[in-house]
């Protein structure tokens, strides 16, 4: 399972978190965060922390709050030491709230970082989720070139010099948009994955020959996204005339990236074919498919069906033939 410091809350990207300090300069790079998800711990306060997962944000809102200065000291100090027992990652404290000096006292016996913040507990929480979901997502990176075609996610894959950015860059002639070149970043969201590509590479394609392109100056800011879903997967390959290709399209093939299985279509590259009609073909296709509708599935069916009509008939004429015998 990832995890990250819980520094990482501090980071610049988390700057909307508004978070505050309060105590743990150093605890926070000693504790960490292993879930996106967050936890009001109000059971726990009155002494049920059954349920409280450790390395997950505990947010103590105004509820929370309001009835720790209800308790007498001695219950105060038993409530929310009993939480920070549970090696929890970190605490904030919603609506910039006082904070009973008991909760501070207890995070510098425990060592739990704790945090102020304006925002509401609602919105702290969507908010601190959905940064942790992007920090805690799978990743891995792949060699090749991600491209929207048609609103398709293709993941182009092939050996070095085979000709991936220049199909890339054919692709973005034609309308379409570059999404990543050279290295593409994946991440897991749920269950499907997400493409998107290097900081430092990001609008830019490289063409053996050319060099380094910036495509959003070349074409316009049409031509790029900054990140995809990845639903396709092309492989080029290259061409080999004692190879066994698919004519039908009917055995479905597919590229597992992070446990997620995703359509392959391998390509044959050859002199004269243009692969990147055949990319806009397979994208059109795999939308075709999302719909309903399998062309190699129909036209086997159809070839069935003639086939067994054939059939019926010989078998008619042979027994016409007995009968007349």
């Amino acid at each position: 399972m990832s995890s990250i410091p819980v520094s990482e809350l501090l980071a610049p990207e988390a700057e909307n978190l508004k978070l505050k300090l309060i105590y743990g300069k150093r605890k926070v790079f000693e504790k960490f965060i292993d879930n996106h998800r967050i936890q009001k711990p109000g059971l726990a306060l009155a002494g049920f922390t059954d349920h409280i997962h450790k390395g997950r944000v505990q947010i103590l809102g105004n509820t929370e709050i309001s009835y720790l200065n209800a308790l007498d000291e001695k219950k105060k100090y038993d409530a929310i030491t009993g939480l920070c027992k549970k090696d929890i990652s970190c605490i904030v404290v919603t609506k910039n709230q006082h904070i009973p000096k008991v909760v501070i006292d207890a995070c510098k016996e425990y060592g739990i970082p704790l945090f102020k913040t304006p925002l509401k507990s609602s919105i702290a929480i969507n908010e601190i989720s959905s940064y942790l979901e992007e920090k805690l997502a799978p990743t891995t990176n792949m060699h090749g070139v991600l491209v929207d075609v048609h609103g398709v996610g293709v993941l182009i894959l092939g050996r070095s010099g085979i000709g991936k950015s220049e199909c890339a860059l054919e692709l973005v002639k034609r309308g379409h948009r570059l999404v990543a070149d050279d290295v593409v970043i994946i991440k897991k969201k749920q269950d499907f994955l997400v493409g998107f590509g290097d900081d430092l590479l990001v609008n830019h394609l490289e063409v053996r020959g050319l060099g380094i392109l910036n495509i959003k100056e070349m074409y316009g800011i049409g031509a790029i996204r900054l990140r995809k879903r990845v639903e396709l997967v092309v492989n080029l390959i290259d061409w080999n005339k004692d190879g066994d290709y698919d004519r039908l399209g009917i055995d479905k093939k597919v590229f597992t990236i992070l446990d997620v299985d995703l359509p392959l279509v391998n390509i044959p590259v050859s002199p004269g074919r243009n692969i990147a009609i055949i990319i806009e073909a397979a994208a059109k296709n795999h939308l075709l498919k999302l719909m309903g509708f399998d062309a190699a599935v129909e036209f086997n069916n159809k070839l069935n069906k003639v086939l067994e009509a054939k059939k019926e008939a010989l078998l008619k004429n042979i027994f016409l033939k007995k009968g007349v015998e």
